[in-house]
């Protein structure tokens, strides 16, 4: 961070503290975890599950049943489930389908149609790791505006420090110019409306001074809302840092892509906007996955193979899968006119279509703006060679109308007038190219590479 003894602040340290220190820039790390979190949520499905179910009766005295039954499941990530358990059941009254005294047993469950390549579970942890890309990505576009609203005011800042430099020189010139008619009065060089004339210039750059350096300080306080402290605390923009020396060769710069169709294609394919519309057209494309599932009959294998005591699979009772010692079951169900299904799948195809559509509707959005921003530096461009021209022939008005008022063939009130003039188009060149620079930056914002 930026401490009071620097006295020179450049576009780069604005930069480096809004990445690291901004609020905004730290809430959107917040978002990142809070999808890890729901990744770990999903996970959650894919947990082995151990479970126990214990039952016992008796009545008139009777011990009917005492069953002790504790199980373990598996899912895994094709649908399948693998299930392990162990059974103990005794009394006098038992279900004669149920198998008296220790028994165990292991097998699957295996899905024949619905859920066998999509279920809730994969859809959910799919789209739990698309929500994480999606919410670094949301972090680049946040961070990417974010930046750009910070350059441009800096920008600002810079601008209204420059125009306050050149109003302040103007003022060490006119006070010069003031003594020197006035010791040409008291010699009787001039007359006593030239030391007015004079005055009058000064004051009137003075007033503007203070204009000036009050915009600055002002500048200054909004550029102190994108600079905080690594201990989360707003930090105020002294008045003694200025911008650095050399801001017309910002280095940083230099290394800008400035190239219409490199920018195109880079801001095509990792533009932080276009890129949350891939990705949310990707869980899209889960949830019609999904969707599709609705049409298919539900159709479950059960298969156990049984044992007799707690050894799960007993080399003793080890036979071909139906021979004997198995339990297997088989389960179907399908609605007759598949109406939920068939309109839930066709509101996941409508939604594909939707985001497509917006989809394209952002890529021209995205690439209109970069050609926009890239009109707009090539013409500053051309505005700033003629202003800097311009500014140069002012001053030359100036110097040769300072010659003339020095041989007596000029007056005080035409070389003000000319000087007014020339501090124009130098406060004129300053705004554009401290708008050119702005513009840089822009562009880089609008291919989406301020944050990267």
């Amino acid at each position: 961070m930026a401490q009071d003894s620097l006295m020179q602040f450049n576009a780069e340290q604005v930069l480096e503290i809004v990445r690291k220190h901004h609020p905004i820039a730290r809430q959107t790390n917040i978002g990142i975890e809070q999808s890890r979190a729901d990744i770990l949520i999903a996970r959650g499905a894919f947990d082995p599950v151990i479970g126990a179910y214990v039952s016992k009766k008796t009545f008139g005295g009777t011990n009917y049943y005492n069953q002790t039954s504790p199980q373990l499941s598996i899912p895994t990530w094709f649908g399948i489930e693998i299930h392990s358990g162990l059974e103990n059941l005794t009394g006098s009254r038992l279900d004669p389908t149920m198998t008296a005294g220790k028994s165990s047993y292991v097998g699957v469950t295996i899905p024949l149609a619905k859920d066998l390549l999509m279920d809730k579970r994969r859809a959910f942890l799919k789209q739990a790791r698309i929500f994480n890309t999606m919410a670094v990505t949301e972090q680049r576009a946040v961070v990417n505006d974010l930046l750009m609203n910070a350059m441009e005011t800096y920008w600002l800042w810079v601008r209204a420090y420059q125009t306050f430099k050149i109003v302040e020189n103007n003022v060490a010139v006119n006070q010069r110019r003031m003594e020197l008619v006035r010791r040409a009065y008291t010699n009787g060089e001039r007359p006593a409306i030239d030391t007015t004339e004079a005055l009058t210039q000064l004051q009137s750059f003075q007033y503007q001074q203070n204009e000036k350096w009050l915009a600055f300080q002002n500048a200054g306080l909004e550029l102190s809302a994108f600079l905080w402290t690594k201990d989360n605390q707003p930090y105020v923009l002294p008045v003694s840092v200025i911008p650095q020396d050399g801001w017309e060769n910002e280095t940083n710069i230099n290394s800008f892509n400035t190239q219409l169709d490199g920018l195109l294609s880079i801001a095509s394919k990792t533009h932080p906007e276009i890129q949350l519309y891939d990705a949310k057209l990707d869980v899209l494309d889960i949830e019609k996955r999904l969707k599709f599932q609705l049409l298919l009959p539900k159709a479950d294998f059960t298969y156990n193979h049984l044992s007799k005591g707690y050894g799960i699979v007993s080399s003793e009772y080890v036979t071909p899968l139906f021979d004997n010692n198995y339990r297997y079951g088989f389960k179907f169900g399908l609605p007759l006119r598949l109406s939920e299904g068939r309109g839930e799948y066709r509101k996941a195809k409508l939604k594909i279509e939707a985001a497509n559509l917006d989809l394209d509707q952002k890529r021209l959005a995205v690439e209109l703006k970069v050609k926009s921003y890239y009109n707009e530096l090539t013409n500053l461009k051309a505005q700033i060679a003629l202003q800097s021209n311009n500014y140069l022939n002012y001053q030359q008005l100036v110097r040769a109308e300072g010659m003339l008022f020095q041989n007596g063939e000029s007056s005080l009130f035409l070389i003000n007038t000319r000087e007014n003039k020339a501090l124009e188009a130098q406060e004129k060149l300053v705004e554009l190219k401290t708008k050119y620079y702005k513009t840089i930056y822009a562009l880089q914002w609008s291919a989406g590479l301020l944050a990267l």
